[in-house]
C-alpha cells in the first residue's frame, strides 16, 4: 500500500485520475504543475472541506468510522494518526452492528465513494484517512468524545474496568442518566454553571449555547454543578454532573472554551460506546434517504398551476417595472431604495412588499433595471441616483409571455442576492433595503439549485411538504444544509411565487430550466460546441429554448381582438398581443387583471388617446377591427364628443396664450376663478394671454376640465405622441456571467484529458529534476546532500558546446519566462544568435533556450 497519498495517486490509471478530478473539480484551480503538487492540494483543509460538504450523512458516518478505527504503526503514539491505517474489516464490524441499520454492501459503496474521492486512499481491504479530513471534520467522530486515557487519571481508571463502568452507570440517577443519553447522543460536550446556589441550583438545568459546541456538530445539553465539592451520593441533593464528575463518568476538560461562570465537560468515549450498545457505536444509521412525496399530484395539474402564476408575475413584473419608468425611485446615498419607496412602488404594483422586493432584485439582475445618473442643483459634482427601466426593458416587454418568464426565472436562479432579507434589521438595527449590498449572498445561486435538485429528484407528480424537503437536504449533504433551514424555505416560497414550482412540485419547463436548457448559450455543451458557433447562430435566429417552448405549449395563445360591452367595458378574452396591449393602455383604463382582463373606456382614456394623436376616425377604426362585437352606440358618442371639444383651444408659448374662435368659450375661461393662477387677461376678441409658460397651462386647463391642444409658432396643432420615456443604461443580465462565483468548474471531457496529460508531463519532469546531476539540482534550487558549487556560466556554454559536436545527452538546468527553475535531459543540435537548440527524445521536441537563461549543464552518463 502507498504510504503517500503521491505515491496513490502516480499509480492510479488516467480514467481514476480523471474521476478525481471530476469528482473534486477545485482541485485543478490553478492547474496543477504535478502529481506532488496535486496531492498537498487534495490534502489542504479548504479542499476537503470542499468534498466532505458533498458527502451525504451516512457516508460522513461511514467516514467517521474510518477515523475511530485507525491502527497507528509500530513505534506510534496512540494519538499519532499521520501513519494509522484503517481495516475494511473493522469498518465492516463497527458500521453493521446490530441496531445500526446499515449492511456490509452499503458500507462497501461508501467507502467506494471516499476512496475515488481520494478522503481515503490505498487498497481496497486497508487504507489510510487523507490529510486535512481530520481538520475539516469534527474534533469527535460520530459524536463520541476522546478516549478516557487522554481525559485524566480518574475517568482513565473508571473505564478501564468495564464491569465495573456497567455497576456505576446503572447505579446513576434519573437526572444523572439524562445527562449521560444526551452527550452520548453527541457531541459529547457541554457546558455547566459554576456559580454557588446549593442543592438547589442542582435543578437548574439549561441549554448549552451553541458557540461551546463544535462548529460542526449540534448544541449539546448541559446542566449545572454545584460549587462547593462534597463527597456525596446520589441521594443528598447533589446536582447530576457534579455526582457524574465525581463517579468518573465525565471528565472536566481545561482546554474547551466555556463561558463565564461555566465550565466543560466532556463524554468519554468509553461511556458512549457503552451507551449505544442497542444502536451500534456509529448510533443508528441511515443508509438510504428518508422518504418524501407521499402525495401525489397530476403532472397537467402541476404544470397548469405553474404557468398560470408564471402568466402572474410577468404580468407583476411588468406593472412594477412601468411603474418604475413613470416615476424612478432615488436611490440611496448608502445603496438600495428606500423603504417608502418600495411601499409606494408595492402599493402603485398591487404586490406585497416582501413580492415588490423580489420582483426588483430580478429585474435587476436580468438586465430590466439599472441606475441612472443626474447632476444636482446642490453642487456641481454631487449627483442623485435613480432606479428605473433600462433600454432591455423596451425589447423584453414585446417579447412573447413564454420568452419574458424565461429571462426573469433565469435571473432568479443565477443571481448572488437574497431578497428575503428585505425588509428585515442588520446588525445595527437599520432596515436592509431592495438593491443594497446587505442582501448579497454569493452562495444563493447554489442554495436555489441544491433545494431545486431536491424536487427534481423526486418522480415527477410526488408533491413533499416544507418539512420533507428540509430532511431530504439535512441527509444528501449536511454540513451545506446545517443553519440554512430559514433560507431553503425562502427558496421554495419563492420558487412557487415564479411559477417554477406549481402544487409543490417542480414543473416541467421548470426541470428544463434547472437542466440548463435555456436561451443562455451554456445550453450548448462544451463537448459538442466548445466554440459556440451554433450557440451564436441560434441567438442569432432568435430560436425558441426548450423552456419557452414547454411554457408556450401551456399558455394561452395570444388574442389579437376584445370584446366591448354596452356599458364600454372591454373584454380582453386571453392575454393580449404586444401591439394590442399598447393600444388599451392607451384608449382604456384597466380594471381587472387575470386570463382575461376587464378594462373600460372613460372620457379621460379617450382624451388621452387624441393627446398621443389619434383622431376620432383612428378611433372608430380601432375599435371596428379589435371588436368582435358591435361597437355600442355609447362609445360611438364618447368618441365624437371628446373630439368635438378637444382642440377647441390652442395653447403656444408668450409667456404662454390661448387662442379660440369660439369666443364664448374663451370668456367662460377666463371667467374661471380655478384659473385664476394662470393670470389670464384678453388681448383680443380670440386671444388670452398668461405669464405662465405653455406647458403648465395645458396641464392647470386639463386639470379644470378643458381640452386643449397645443401648437407651434405657425399655428399648427402639435400632436405630443406618447413621450419618450428615459431609460438607464443597458446592462447585462447575470445570466451571461459566471452563475456561481463559489460553485468549482464544470470539466468536460475533453478537459481533463488534457489535465491528466499535464499532470503526466508534470511528472515526468518531476523525475528528471530528481535524477539530474548534483550541479544541475543545485542550480535549480533543489536540496543536493554534501557541497556542490554553482556551475559558472563559461563551463555551461562549454559543456553544449561540445555536446553539440558529440550530439551527446546533456543535463540542462535554467529559469523559464516565469522565473521558475527547471531542467531538462535534451541532445543539444545547434547554438547561435544567443539561443541553444535542443531535442528532448522522450518526446520528439525540439526546445529553444535562451543561453542568458540557462544556469547549468552536465553531460549524461
Amino acid at each position: 500500500m502507498a504510504n503517500t497519498l503521491a505515491d496513490h495517486l502516480r499509480s492510479r490509471s488516467d480514467a481514476e485520475l480523471g474521476d478525481l478530478l471530476r469528482l473534486r473539480p477545485d482541485l485543478v484551480v490553478p492547474a496543477p504543475t504535478d502529481i506532488a503538487t496535486l496531492a498537498a492540494r487534495a490534502q489542504s483543509r479548504v479542499s476537503a472541506a470542499r468534498a466532505l460538504d458533498d458527502l451525504d450523512e451516512f457516508t460522513l458516518r461511514i467516514l467517521d468510522a474510518a477515523r475511530l478505527c485507525r491502527e497507528p504503526s509500530a513505534g506510534a503514539g496512540s494519538a499519532d494518526t499521520a501513519d494509522a491505517t484503517v481495516g475494511l474489516d473493522a469498518v465492516l464490524a463497527m458500521a453493521t452492528a446490530p441496531g445500526s441499520g446499515a449492511t456490509a454492501a452499503q458500507v462497501r459503496a461508501a467507502v467506494d465513494r471516499l476512496l475515488a474521492r481520494c478522503l481515503l486512499y490505498g487498497s481496497a481491504g486497508r487504507f489510510r484517512v487523507a490529510g486535512g479530513v481530520d481538520e475539516a471534520s469534527s474534533p469527535y467522530p460520530a459524536g463520541l468524545g476522546r478516549p478516557a486515557a487522554d481525559l485524566g487519571d480518574r475517568v482513565a481508571r473508571r473505564c478501564a474496568d468495564p464491569a465495573a463502568l456497567r455497576r456505576t452507570l446503572l447505579s446513576a440517577p434519573p437526572s444523572a442518566r439524562a445527562v449521560l443519553d444526551r452527550l452520548a447522543a453527541g457531541p459529547p460536550l457541554g457546558t455547566v454553571t459554576t456559580a454557588a446556589g446549593g442543592p438547589a441550583a442542582g435543578a437548574q438545568a439549561r441549554e448549552a449555547s451553541a458557540a461551546t459546541a463544535p462548529a460542526a456538530a449540534a448544541p449539546a445539553a448541559t446542566a449545572p454543578a454545584a460549587a462547593a465539592p462534597a463527597a456525596l451520593g446520589p441521594g443528598d441533593g447533589v446536582s447530576p454532573v457534579r455526582w457524574l464528575v465525581e463517579a468518573g463518568l465525565l471528565a472536566v476538560v481545561t482546554d474547551e472554551p466555556a463561558t463565564a461562570g461555566s465550565q466543560a465537560v466532556e463524554l468519554p468515549r468509553e461511556v458512549g460506546l457503552l451507551l449505544r450498545r442497542d444502536t451500534g457505536p456509529l448510533g443508528a444509521l441511515r443508509p438510504d434517504p428518508p422518504a418524501a412525496g407521499s402525495a401525489e399530484r397530476d403532472p397537467k395539474a402541476v404544470d397548469s398551476t405553474g404557468a398560470g402564476q408564471a402568466m402572474e408575475l410577468v404580468r407583476l413584473a411588468g406593472a412594477l417595472l412601468e411603474a418604475l419608468a413613470a416615476e424612478p425611485a432615488p436611490l440611496l446615498r448608502t445603496g438600495g431604495i428606500g423603504v417608502r419607496e418600495l411601499r409606494r412602488l408595492a402599493r402603485v404594483g398591487g404586490v406585497s412588499e416582501s413580492l415588490a422586493g423580489l420582483l426588483i432584485e430580478i429585474g435587476y439582475a436580468a438586465g430590466l433595471l439599472g441606475a441612472a445618473e443626474l447632476p444636482t442643483s446642490a453642487s456641481r459634482t454631487a449627483v442623485d441616483q435613480q432606479i428605473l427601466p433600462t433600454g432591455n426593458y423596451d425589447q423584453w416587454i414585446n417579447e412573447p409571455v413564454a420568452r419574458r418568464w424565461e429571462r426573469l426565472a433565469g435571473a432568479w436562479l443565477a443571481m448572488t442576492r437574497r431578497a428575503g432579507l428585505i425588509g428585515r434589521r442588520d446588525d445595527r438595527d437599520r432596515p436592509i433595503t431592495a438593491l443594497s449590498t446587505d442582501v448579497e449572498r454569493a452562495g444563493a445561486p447554489t442554495v436555489r439549485r441544491t433545494v431545486l435538485g431536491v424536487l427534481a429528484a423526486l418522480p415527477p407528480g410526488a408533491a413533499p411538504t416544507a418539512d420533507e424537503v428540509l430532511t431530504l437536504l439535512a441527509w444528501q449533504a449536511p454540513r451545506r444544509s446545517r443553519g440554512r433551514d430559514e433560507l431553503h424555505r425562502e427558496v421554495l416560497d419563492e420558487a412557487a411565487q415564479l411559477g417554477v414550482t406549481g402544487l409543490g412540485v417542480l414543473t416541467g419547463y421548470g426541470r428544463s430550466l434547472l437542466a440548463g436548457e435555456g436561451r443562455d448559450a451554456r445550453d450548448i455543451a462544451a463537448d459538442d460546441d466548445p466554440l459556440g458557433v451554433r450557440a451564436t447562430e441560434r441567438e442569432h435566429r432568435g430560436a425558441a429554448s426548450t423552456v419557452e417552448r414547454a411554457l408556450d405549449d401551456l399558455l394561452p395563445s395570444p388574442v389579437d381582438h376584445v370584446l366591448v360591452q354596452a356599458d364600454l367595458t372591454v373584454v380582453v378574452p386571453g392575454p393580449p398581443e404586444p401591439a394590442l396591449a399598447a393600444e388599451l393602455e392607451l384608449v382604456a383604463e384597466p380594471e381587472s387583471t387575470g386570463a382575461a382582463s376587464v378594462h373600460r373606456v372613460t372620457p379621460a382614456s379617450v382624451r388621452r388617446a387624441l393627446d398621443a394623436g389619434y383622431q376620432a376616425a383612428e378611433l372608430h377604426e380601432l375599435f371596428a377591427r379589435r371588436s368582435r362585437t358591435p361597437v355600442p352606440q355609447g362609445l360611438t358618442y364618447l368618441i365624437d364628443d371628446s373630439a368635438r371639444t378637444h382642440g377647441g383651444l390652442r395653447a403656444g408659448s408668450a409667456g404662454g396664450y390661448l387662442r379660440s374662435d369660439d369666443e364664448a368659450l374663451l370668456a367662460t375661461v377666463l371667467a374661471d376663478r380655478r384659473l385664476a393662477a394662470l393670470s389670464l387677461r384678453r388681448l383680443a376678441p380670440t386671444v388670452l394671454v398668461s405669464v405662465v409658460p405653455a406647458g403648465r397651462m395645458l396641464e392647470a386647463l386639463r386639470q379644470a376640465g378643458y381640452a386643449p391642444v397645443p401648437e407651434d409658432g405657425t399655428g399648427a396643432a402639435l400632436r405630443t405622441g406618447r413621450p419618450r420615456a428615459r431609460r438607464a443604461p443597458v446592462r447585462h443580465p447575470v445570466t451571461l456571467r459566471s452563475v456561481d462565483p463559489l460553485a468549482a468548474p464544470k470539466l468536460t471531457a475533453p478537459r481533463i484529458s488534457g489535465l491528466v496529460e499535464q499532470l503526466r508531463r508534470g511528472e515526468a519532469a518531476a523525475r528528471a529534476v530528481r535524477r539530474a546531476p548534483g550541479p544541475v539540482r543545485a542550480a535549480t534550487g533543489q536540496a543536493v546532500d554534501g557541497l556542490a558549487a554553482v556551475q559558472a556560466h563559461s563551463q555551461a556554454l562549454a559543456v553544449l558546446q561540445q555536446a553539440v559536436r558529440d550530439k551527446a545527452l546533456v543535463w540542462v538546468g535554467y529559469v523559464d519566462a516565469h522565473g521558475a527553475a527547471a531542467s531538462r535531459l535534451v541532445r543539444p543540435v545547434s547554438i547561435g544568435a544567443g539561443y541553444l537548440r535542443a531535442e528532448d527524445e522522450r518526446t520528439e521536441t525540439l526546445h529553444t533556450f535562451a543561453l542568458q537563461r540557462v544556469t547549468a549543464a552536465v553531460v549524461h552518463d
